[in-house]
């Protein structure tokens, strides 16, 4: 077993330990550290394809062993690459739940371009399955992911957004420092936005 072979397995479960230990929302795609293991799981699947025909024109019994280290090492790195995209997207889809349809800048920055595409079909699939339910009238399903212990709650404005709608058309004017006692259902996006923050 060479040492090559141990850094193979190495590397992919790397990128899997340091996704767990991030204490960030969503760590920056590790672009470098995913097309290493890409390549390392080439040159050993290319070794193991010129083994594998010196294996059957030779004969050679003492290869066996090293072909299956080889195949072990391969599909060690394919697991450890597939459980560091899926966790990414599991983090993906928590994020939409959480800030609703628009990604925050410095967390977007930190997607790559495959993550936001699947995260902008994510979000239009959910809010087309949302307006498909509650008879007809649709259901907002990530609000009150908690359950709420008021239906108001008083809200500060933390930057000028300008007019807000309610449900029954009323208009708020949200300016910067401007506090509010408003419909929680209603204000909960805006609040996971940074827009508005939950005055105590």
């Amino acid at each position: 077993m060479s040492k090559s072979n141990r850094i193979f397995a190495d590397k992919a479960f790397e990128l899997v330990k340091e996704l767990d230990r991030s204490s960030q929302i969503m760590p920056p795609f590790d672009d470098d550290g995913v097309r290493t293991v890409l390549e390392e799981i080439k040159a050993i699947f290319e070794e193991n394809c010129t083994q594998a025909v010196n294996y059957s024109t030779s004969g050679d019994r003492t290869l066996w062993p090293l072909l299956n280290f080889r195949h072990a090492a391969l599909q060690r790195n394919k697991r450890c690459l597939l459980t560091y995209l899926h966790q990414r997207l599991l983090r993906i889809k928590a994020l939409r739940w959480e800030f609703g349809p628009i990604i925050p800048s410095d967390i977007k920055s930190q997607l790559c371009e495959p993550e936001v595409t699947y995260f902008n079909s994510y979000a239009k699939s959910l809010a087309s399955y949302m307006r498909s339910i509650g008879d007809g009238q649709g259901l907002d399903l990530t609000v009150d992911l908690q359950p709420p212990k008021s239906l108001y709650i008083e809200v500060r404005c933390v930057e000028d957004f300008g007019k807000f709608e309610l449900d029954d058309g009323e208009v708020v004017h949200l300016k910067k420092n401007s506090q509010h006692y408003l419909p929680r259902s209603q204000v909960e996006p805006l609040i996971r936005q940074g827009i508005l923050q939950h005055a105590i």
